[in-house]
């Protein structure tokens, strides 16, 4: 995972090219497109705790903003 993090306006111009896939129906893309721009740490870590590492790991979730914000090693923790 990497430890950069991505500016709003990234973030921003990923959701818009997602909302564009999801809206031409091609919501695959949008889910693969989506899960690529990185999960707020707050929500990464409730999701851990509701879902479990496994599934979350599983997902394909960009999981470095939660990484650079707990540590590492905060999946095992």
């Amino acid at each position: 995972m990497s430890k950069e993090t991505m500016t709003l306006d990234e973030k921003l111009a990923i959701s818009n090219k997602a909302f564009d896939l999801l809206n031409a129906g091609d919501e695959e893309g949008y889910t693969r497109l989506i899960r690529s721009a990185p999960m707020p740490p707050y929500l990464a870590k409730i999701y851990k705790e509701k879902i479990g590492i496994k599934p979350l790991l599983e997902a394909g979730y960009n999981l470095s903003e939660a990484e650079a914000a707990f540590g590492s090693d905060w999946l095992s923790k």
